[in-house]
């Protein structure tokens, strides 16, 4: 099967079961998310749902293919089956069906007709253990019996290994049962172990049965789901008869396409598949907003980038070649997600003023790294490399274990709080975007986001469109594309056109509709396939069908005020650079 034809194949098999197909939300989370960086699995998005909220769709079935970013294993990159970006085949229960119909489904597709056929000899599962926070999961145990998968090809493992989410640091969780093949050419082993490399999972059942707080407690969630996840690049790997990911149809073209280049180590394949692997991921972060910096989601992309290029400098890439391995990217893609065709002028952009800017240093980077590498690297010399050369700190790390060195990195982070070039949660990967919380004070600050945008887009073009956002109760946070600084007269007009809209005691009025009705009536929201056919609009001002528009109306997850007279003074603390083309403002209302 192509990747094409399992894509397919999954999503009729849940649609036939009931399931509405909604489409993948963007990498980047929507604003009500300020857990994660990227979208790391397809229930990210669905947060809210999990929870008990409705979904737009009216079904409590969903199904989808979910983009997905995760960089925790990025050192694992180049084996045969570890990805930074991948694609995600998901189907959710909102408290519908529960553990018994959502493996029978996933027994179904995995060996019925309908589904892969897959041999069932060759397949093994796990289930959670149990410990002091819950019981065994003795109901899984004895489903997958009764399927007939023997008790020796049933693992019980402890949390560390069958125990799903929450996706950030709070909320729906709970024991899953994961699905195993076996890949290697001889025959499989008749009891499993999981330790044994052969056997590759290839998806999880979760049965969120719990909401993890913040002081690390579980209660039982009010409505019980089923959450899962199947890797379609590894299903890809067994359905296509290939040893390892990079082999199937979705990495083959890549992986030509840099064979292509006048290599000078031509066997080495761990730097073609970190090319390919980096280069993929970041072509698809940059169609979904994102831009190279120094922080946050832009800090992640630009050490995929400039990763990718030290590696194709490694095998003797010397020209440039991040847009035409992006092209191909573009090529295998543009069909399923088309995002990246719509975008690839933007994507090609970015990646050229990147290579082009890490290639002015890096020879100078990688001389000095040699001079102070005869010793484990000091904090301020790695500090050194980043901010001189451009190093990030990942790569200096694995530029200093590829000569048997460590890098101090607790000292580097003391020289990046000391000059503030990177955010205190750059190095980790994390930031924090949207809402940090639900409270009374961040839920007017999220409002009074709304009124800002609409401002700024009304005092400076429509050219203004948010690229992110982070509320606390202290203040609110908005990056936006926009040139340049703005002038002090700018900057006076928008802060009295939020006090105005403030002081007319506006309605903010909530309503669902369909994406093509929210574009009719003039809707704003760069998260629009977050929540499938079917989206919350909140409008400022006047209903969709009130004969005067609204002063905003954005496509949002909420919560929001009622009428903006409860909000106070807004006032604008800050506006700054965030990175190239973006603007940040930071705000508070007193």
């Amino acid at each position: 099967m192509t990747s094409d034809e399992i894509r397919f194949k999954y999503l009729n098999f849940f649609k036939e079961r009931g399931h509405t197909v909604i489409p993948s939300a963007s990498l980047v989370p929507g604003e009500t998310d300020s857990t994660v960086l990227f979208t790391t699995a397809g229930m990210h998005p669905l947060v809210p749902f999990l929870l008990g909220e409705k979904h737009p769709s009216g079904n409590n079935r969903l199904t989808s293919v979910q983009k997905c970013i995760r960089t925790a294993d990025i050192d694992e990159v180049g084996n045969t089956r570890h990805l930074t970006f991948f694609e995600m085949l998901g189907n959710w229960s909102l408290g519908d069906y529960f553990k018994e119909e959502a493996i029978d489904m996933s027994w179904e597709f995995l060996t019925g007709k309908e589904g892969l056929g897959l041999d069932k000899n060759k397949l093994a599962v796990s289930v959670f253990e149990g410990d002091e926070d819950a019981p065994f999961d003795e109901e899984a145990f004895g489903l997958w019996q009764k399927h007939g998968v023997p008790e020796e090809r049933i693992a019980k493992l402890p949390k560390k290994d069958n125990w799903w989410g929450p996706a950030g640091e709070t909320g729906p969780c709970g024991p899953d049962t994961e699905m195993f093949y076996w890949v290697k050419s001889e025959p499989a082993p008749k009891k499993f172990d999981p330790e044994n490399d052969g056997w590759m999972e290839i998806w999880n059942d979760v049965f969120m049965e719990y909401d993890k707080k913040k002081d690390g407690t579980y209660e039982f969630l009010k409505q019980k789901n089923v959450d899962t996840g199947m890797g379609l690049e590894r299903v890809a790997m067994i359905m296509q008869g290939k040893k390892n990911v990079y082999e199937t149809d979705v990495f083959e073209p890549l992986v030509a396409r840099i064979k292509n280049y006048e290599l000078g180590i031509k066997n080495e394949e761990k730097s073609i598949r970190i090319i390919a692997d980096h280069v993929k991921a970041a072509t698809f972060i940059i169609s979904d907003g994102v831009v190279p910096s120094n922080t946050g989601q832009g800090y992640v992309l630009r050490r995929l980038i400039r990763r990718a290029i030290r590696h194709a400098k490694l095998i003797g890439i010397e020209k440039s070649f991040t847009g035409d391995i992006a092209q191909t990217v573009v090529d295998i893609y543009g069909k399923s997600y088309p995002e990246v065709l719509t975008n690839k002028n933007k994507i090609f952009e970015e990646l050229q003023k990147e290579e082009e800017k890490f290639n002015v240093t890096l020879e100078k980077g990688l001389k000095e790294f040699s001079k102070i590498s005869e010793n484990n690297i000091s904090g301020k010399d790695a500090f050194n490399l980043y901010q001189t050369y451009g190093f990030p700190v990942e790569m200096i790390k694995e530029l200093a274990e590829e000569k048997g060195k460590k890098v101090n990195t607790e000292s580097f982070c003391a020289e990046l709080q000391k000059h503030q070039e990177l955010s205190r949660t750059a190095s980790a990967g994390m930031f924090k975007g949207g809402l940090a919380d639900s409270t009374e004070k961040t839920t007017k600050l999220h409002t009074a986001t709304h009124l800002l945008l609409a401002s700024l887009r009304q005092v400076l073009g429509k050219h203004v469109e948010q690229r992110g956002s982070n509320i606390t109760e202290k203040r609110l946070r908005l990056d936006f594309s926009h040139p340049e600084k703005l002038t002090d007269e700018e900057r006076k007009k928008v802060e009295d056109l939020v006090n105005q809209k403030i002081k007319e005691n506006l309605p903010v009025l909530l309503e669902e509709m369909t994406l093509d009705e929210a574009r009719k009536a003039g809707a704003v929201g760069i998260f629009e396939s977050k929540y499938g056919d079917r989206v919350k609009v909140y409008s400022t001002g006047n209903s969709s069908t009130g004969s005067e528009p609204p002063f905003s109306r954005e496509i949002c997850g909420g919560p929001h005020v009622d009428n903006t007279g409860v909000l106070g003074k807004f006032k604008i603390t800050k506006e700054e650079a965030s990175s190239a083309g973006i603007r940040r403002i930071k705000a508070v209302v007193v």
